[in-house]
Protein backbone atom coordinates (compact mmCIF):
# COMPACT_ATOMS: atom_id res chain seq x y z
CA UNK A 1 0.00 0.00 0.00
CA UNK A 2 1.53 3.61 -0.51
CA UNK A 3 1.45 5.68 2.26
CA UNK A 4 -1.58 8.37 1.86
CA UNK A 5 -0.43 11.60 3.09
CA UNK A 6 -3.65 14.53 3.46
CA UNK A 7 -2.04 17.60 3.63
CA UNK A 8 -4.35 20.37 5.04
CA UNK A 9 -3.08 24.02 4.88
CA UNK A 10 -4.77 27.37 2.82
CA UNK A 11 -1.78 28.47 1.47
CA UNK A 12 -1.12 26.96 -2.24
CA UNK A 13 2.35 27.62 -2.16
CA UNK A 14 3.10 25.61 1.48
CA UNK A 15 0.73 22.56 -0.55
CA UNK A 16 2.52 22.74 -3.59
CA UNK A 17 5.75 22.33 -2.56
CA UNK A 18 5.03 19.34 0.00
CA UNK A 19 3.28 17.49 -2.42
CA UNK A 20 6.20 17.91 -4.82
CA UNK A 21 8.49 16.73 -2.47
CA UNK A 22 6.50 13.89 -1.24
CA UNK A 23 5.15 12.85 -4.37
CA UNK A 24 8.86 12.31 -5.68
CA UNK A 25 9.33 9.80 -2.73
CA UNK A 26 6.68 7.84 -4.34
CA UNK A 27 3.93 9.16 -1.44
CA UNK A 28 -0.25 9.06 -2.66
CA UNK A 29 -0.56 13.23 -1.57
CA UNK A 30 -4.55 14.60 -0.95
CA UNK A 31 -4.57 18.25 -0.11
CA UNK A 32 -7.25 20.20 1.75
CA UNK A 33 -7.53 24.01 0.76
CA UNK A 34 -9.82 25.03 3.74
CA UNK A 35 -12.49 24.69 1.65
CA UNK A 36 -13.77 21.64 3.34
CA UNK A 37 -13.84 20.31 6.90
CA UNK A 38 -10.93 18.61 7.61
CA UNK A 39 -12.44 16.00 9.86
CA UNK A 40 -14.55 15.56 6.69
CA UNK A 41 -12.14 14.78 4.48
CA UNK A 42 -10.22 12.43 6.35
CA UNK A 43 -13.58 10.63 6.71
CA UNK A 44 -13.78 10.49 3.04
CA UNK A 45 -10.49 9.64 1.38
CA UNK A 46 -8.58 8.26 4.95
CA UNK A 47 -5.00 9.29 5.73
CA UNK A 48 -2.17 7.36 6.83
CA UNK A 49 -0.74 10.33 7.88
CA UNK A 50 -1.68 14.26 8.24
CA UNK A 51 0.15 17.22 7.45
CA UNK A 52 -1.26 20.48 9.76
CA UNK A 53 0.16 23.49 7.70
CA UNK A 54 0.36 26.87 9.70
CA UNK A 55 -2.06 28.76 7.30
CA UNK A 56 -4.38 26.79 9.04
CA UNK A 57 -7.20 29.29 10.41
CA UNK A 58 -10.55 28.22 11.58
CA UNK A 59 -9.64 25.88 13.53
CA UNK A 60 -6.05 26.48 13.90
CA UNK A 61 -3.51 23.72 13.40
CA UNK A 62 -3.95 22.78 17.18
CA UNK A 63 -7.41 23.21 18.08
CA UNK A 64 -7.62 20.77 14.33
CA UNK A 65 -4.85 18.55 16.19
CA UNK A 66 -7.09 18.16 20.07
CA UNK A 67 -10.74 17.73 18.01
CA UNK A 68 -9.13 15.15 15.98
CA UNK A 69 -7.03 13.54 19.06
CA UNK A 70 -10.64 13.23 20.87
CA UNK A 71 -11.81 11.05 18.11
CA UNK A 72 -11.96 7.72 17.99
CA UNK A 73 -11.63 7.40 14.44
CA UNK A 74 -8.62 10.02 14.39
CA UNK A 75 -7.57 9.33 17.79
CA UNK A 76 -4.53 7.61 16.47
CA UNK A 77 -3.47 9.17 13.35
CA UNK A 78 -0.16 10.14 12.76
CA UNK A 79 -0.06 13.85 12.48
CA UNK A 80 2.58 16.53 11.80
CA UNK A 81 1.72 20.15 12.36
CA UNK A 82 3.79 22.95 10.38
CA UNK A 83 4.54 26.09 13.02
CA UNK A 84 6.07 29.54 11.99
CA UNK A 85 9.12 30.54 13.31
CA UNK A 86 7.82 33.39 14.95
CA UNK A 87 5.58 31.45 17.23
CA UNK A 88 7.88 28.76 18.04
CA UNK A 89 6.86 28.45 21.65
CA UNK A 90 3.69 26.84 20.35
CA UNK A 91 5.38 23.71 20.10
CA UNK A 92 4.79 22.61 23.12
CA UNK A 93 0.78 23.30 23.06
CA UNK A 94 1.03 21.35 19.59
CA UNK A 95 2.99 18.45 21.43
CA UNK A 96 0.36 18.66 24.41
CA UNK A 97 -2.47 18.67 21.50
CA UNK A 98 -1.08 15.24 20.42
CA UNK A 99 0.73 16.00 17.60
CA UNK A 100 3.42 13.37 16.74
CA UNK A 101 6.22 15.92 15.58
CA UNK A 102 6.49 19.85 14.87
CA UNK A 103 8.31 21.36 12.18
CA UNK A 104 9.10 25.51 12.40
CA UNK A 105 8.80 27.36 8.87
CA UNK A 106 10.65 28.17 6.70
CA UNK A 107 10.02 24.58 4.90
CA UNK A 108 12.59 22.33 4.61
CA UNK A 109 10.74 19.75 1.76
CA UNK A 110 13.87 16.77 2.19
CA UNK A 111 13.64 17.65 6.17
CA UNK A 112 9.91 17.18 5.79
CA UNK A 113 9.88 13.88 3.89
CA UNK A 114 12.91 12.41 6.61
CA UNK A 115 10.44 13.57 9.47
CA UNK A 116 7.32 11.63 7.71
CA UNK A 117 8.61 9.11 7.21
CA UNK A 118 10.22 8.52 10.97
CA UNK A 119 6.95 8.99 11.93
CA UNK A 120 5.40 6.29 10.04
CA UNK A 121 7.94 3.83 10.49
CA UNK A 122 7.66 3.92 14.21
CA UNK A 123 3.87 4.81 13.91
CA UNK A 124 3.29 2.52 10.64
CA UNK A 125 5.62 0.76 9.36
CA UNK A 126 3.74 -1.50 7.16
CA UNK A 127 3.08 1.03 4.89
CA UNK A 128 6.51 2.52 3.54
CA UNK A 129 7.49 -1.68 3.75
CA UNK A 130 5.24 -2.46 0.36
CA UNK A 131 6.99 0.52 -1.44
CA UNK A 132 9.81 0.59 -3.79
CA UNK A 133 11.70 4.09 -5.26
CA UNK A 134 14.96 4.49 -7.66
CA UNK A 135 14.75 7.50 -9.20
CA UNK A 136 11.61 8.96 -10.65
CA UNK A 137 10.19 5.16 -10.55
CA UNK A 138 7.98 3.97 -7.67
CA UNK A 139 6.87 0.20 -7.50
CA UNK A 140 4.04 -0.66 -4.65
CA UNK A 141 4.45 -4.31 -4.07
CA UNK A 142 0.75 -4.52 -2.55
CA UNK A 143 -1.29 -3.04 -4.65
CA UNK A 144 1.05 -4.30 -7.82
CA UNK A 145 1.13 -0.87 -9.25
CA UNK A 146 4.61 1.07 -10.88
CA UNK A 147 4.25 4.84 -11.66
CA UNK A 148 6.79 7.00 -13.08
CA UNK A 149 6.94 10.96 -13.17
CA UNK A 150 3.37 10.27 -11.67
CA UNK A 151 2.24 8.61 -14.44
CA UNK A 152 1.21 4.57 -14.16
CA UNK A 153 2.72 1.87 -15.99
CA UNK A 154 1.20 -0.97 -17.09
CA UNK A 155 3.31 -3.83 -16.62
CA UNK A 156 2.68 -8.03 -17.51
CA UNK A 157 3.41 -10.11 -14.33
CA UNK A 158 6.57 -11.06 -15.51
CA UNK A 159 8.02 -8.19 -16.24
CA UNK A 160 6.48 -6.57 -12.42
CA UNK A 161 8.70 -9.28 -10.55
CA UNK A 162 11.96 -8.59 -12.89
CA UNK A 163 11.62 -5.05 -12.27
CA UNK A 164 10.85 -5.84 -8.71
CA UNK A 165 14.07 -7.77 -8.34
CA UNK A 166 16.40 -4.90 -10.16
CA UNK A 167 14.95 -2.38 -7.66
CA UNK A 168 15.93 -4.55 -5.03
CA UNK A 169 19.57 -3.53 -5.44
CA UNK A 170 19.86 -0.55 -7.81
CA UNK A 171 23.21 -0.02 -9.43
CA UNK A 172 24.35 -3.65 -9.02
CA UNK A 173 24.76 -5.83 -12.44
CA UNK A 174 23.07 -8.82 -12.45
CA UNK A 175 23.85 -11.77 -14.79
CA UNK A 176 21.01 -13.30 -17.31
CA UNK A 177 21.53 -16.62 -15.17
CA UNK A 178 20.82 -14.49 -12.14
CA UNK A 179 17.71 -12.70 -13.60
CA UNK A 180 16.28 -16.39 -15.19
CA UNK A 181 16.34 -17.88 -11.70
CA UNK A 182 14.52 -15.08 -10.01
CA UNK A 183 11.83 -15.39 -12.38
CA UNK A 184 11.38 -19.55 -13.03
CA UNK A 185 13.91 -20.34 -10.22
CA UNK A 186 15.38 -24.16 -11.56
CA UNK A 187 13.03 -24.57 -14.62
CA UNK A 188 15.72 -25.64 -17.23
CA UNK A 189 13.32 -25.71 -20.07
CA UNK A 190 13.66 -21.81 -20.00
CA UNK A 191 16.27 -20.17 -22.31
CA UNK A 192 18.48 -17.63 -21.24
CA UNK A 193 17.43 -15.36 -24.04
CA UNK A 194 14.09 -15.50 -22.54
CA UNK A 195 15.40 -12.70 -20.18
CA UNK A 196 16.70 -10.45 -22.65
CA UNK A 197 12.83 -10.57 -24.61
CA UNK A 198 11.20 -9.32 -20.79
CA UNK A 199 14.10 -6.82 -20.27
CA UNK A 200 13.33 -5.64 -23.80
CA UNK A 201 9.81 -5.11 -22.39
CA UNK A 202 10.39 -3.49 -19.03
CA UNK A 203 12.24 -1.41 -20.76
CA UNK A 204 9.62 -0.30 -23.57
CA UNK A 205 7.19 -0.54 -20.61
CA UNK A 206 8.90 2.18 -18.16
CA UNK A 207 10.73 4.19 -20.72
CA UNK A 208 7.04 6.31 -21.57
CA UNK A 209 7.66 6.30 -24.91
CA UNK A 210 10.76 8.13 -24.71
CA UNK A 211 14.78 7.35 -24.96
CA UNK A 212 15.79 5.74 -22.00
CA UNK A 213 18.38 4.51 -19.94
CA UNK A 214 17.17 3.65 -16.55
CA UNK A 215 17.87 0.04 -17.48
CA UNK A 216 21.56 -0.36 -18.39
CA UNK A 217 23.28 -3.20 -20.76
CA UNK A 218 26.45 -4.36 -19.49
CA UNK A 219 28.05 -6.25 -22.29
CA UNK A 220 29.05 -9.60 -21.12
CA UNK A 221 27.71 -9.14 -17.80
CA UNK A 222 23.99 -8.41 -17.70
CA UNK A 223 21.71 -5.78 -16.89
CA UNK A 224 21.33 -3.14 -13.95
CA UNK A 225 18.45 -0.37 -12.83
CA UNK A 226 20.25 3.17 -12.97
CA UNK A 227 20.94 4.04 -9.04
CA UNK A 228 20.56 7.98 -10.30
Amino acid sequence: MTARVLVADDDNVVRSIIRAALEREGFNVSENDGSIDVEADLALKGADILVIGAGVARPSAIELCTRLRERPATASLPILILLDARLSEQRIGALSAGADDCMLLPLSPVELVVRIKNILRRLNPAVLQNLMRVGDLTLDIMSRRVHRQKREVKLGPTEFRLLEFLMRSPGRVYSRSELRASLWGDDASVDERAVDVHIGRLRKGISLGKSDKLIRTVRGSGYSLGDY
